[in-house]
């Protein structure tokens, strides 16, 4: 009889929510909502000056998505986003405009620029300036050092033009540089130029430190690889004046000293060579470099001249402060 009464009851209370349930009605307004941001005035000058114009986002917010878990992120101050913003626009994107039309720069240029406050750093002492990914997006990091280079105070760059090559302007040549090679890779030729002599990830041992611009390297970095090499003779190349690029050229096909004689670094790289001899750095840098202008001018119609004038004389506008690079007017 008992169970009999259990059953019942349970029959009843199934029934009465099955009732209760037919009777609610859902709700047309979801309970997951999403925050609404709205546009600021960066955001304007930046719909107009690059989404516009050249289908480009630049997310200067912070998104874990776009970030690089490996590392440690922290957020691009607004103030500097706004900065390296219009040093972007003026220095990488208007050059290029400027000698190979904004066509080119519309079907070529990234689509995507993701700032982060702090570098990407490796746990072999160095740290990432920038990547590109896919063609499609450049991740520049440091952002919010800005300030400092734009001082003339920041880790021993004085001169306000190097420091900004070094960690910003460079970085987004160079990284473009890749973006054009994915779409039609450089001529093989640049990688017999020096082909034992590249070394991976040892480019920033002390046996690889030094005498890497006598060995036929722009820069230690090039050691990496061809790509890597490739892109830092294009970027070296044309945030440099031909003052600076001759100088490295001297400085890569010097004379052997007796203090290069006694070092390990020399021995291991140059056996042969004897004081007084030249290095021959100098024919291996100006092989290369010869290539690069050759694969930019029968590729893209760019004469990498033209290219390195526009960017040399539109780095003098932004020291000298013809440039303003913290309105947000839209023109």
């Amino acid at each position: 009889m008992k169970k009999f009464i259990y059953t019942v009851l349970a029959a009843v209370v199934v029934c009465s929510l099955l009732n209760s349930c037919s009777e609610d009605k859902l709700n047309k307004d979801s309970i997951i909502t999403a925050d609404e941001m709205q546009p600021n005035e960066f955001d304007k000058w930046l719909e107009a000056n690059y989404v516009k114009p050249y289908n480009i986002l630049f997310k200067y917010r912070y998104e874990m998505n776009e970030s690089d878990y490996s590392y440690y992120t922290i957020p691009a101050d607004y103030d500097c986003s706004v900065i390296l913003a219009h040093l972007v626009k003026y220095l990488c994107i208007d050059s290029y405009d400027e000698v190979a039309t904004p066509n080119f720069t519309r079907k070529y240029f990234p689509k995507m620029f993701f700032l982060i406050g702090e570098w990407e750093y490796r746990n072999n002492g160095t740290f990432i300036l920038g990547t590109a990914e896919g063609g499609k997006k450049i991740l520049l990091s440091g952002v919010n050092y800005l300030p400092q280079v734009l001082a003339g105070s920041y880790q021993g760059y004085t001169d306000v033009k190097e420091g900004l090559n070094h960690f910003y302007i460079k970085t987004i040549h160079h990284e473009f540089t890749h973006i054009l090679n994915q779409t039609k890779d450089f001529p093989a030729d640049f990688t017999m130029v020096t082909p034992a002599n590249y070394v991976t990830d040892s480019w920033n041992t002390s046996e690889y430190g030094s005498y890497y611009r006598q060995r036929g390297f722009i820069s230690s970095y090039a050691q990496h690889s061809d790509r890597e090499d490739f892109a830092e003779m294009m970027s070296i190349y044309v945030t440099n004046s031909p003052e600076k690029w001759a100088s490295l050229l001297e400085e890569s096909s010097r004379e052997v000293t007796e203090d290069d004689l006694s070092s390990p670094e020399f021995k291991s790289s140059f056996p042969t060579l004897a004081a007084g001899d030249k290095f021959p750095g100098a024919d291996y840098i100006k092989a290369k470099l010869e290539i690069v202008k050759t694969y930019m001018l029968n590729t893209f119609n760019i004469t990498l001249d033209d290219l390195r004038d526009a960017v040399l004389r539109r780095q003098e506008e932004v020291v000298s402060g013809i440039v303003d690079l913290t309105s947000l007017e839209i023109k």
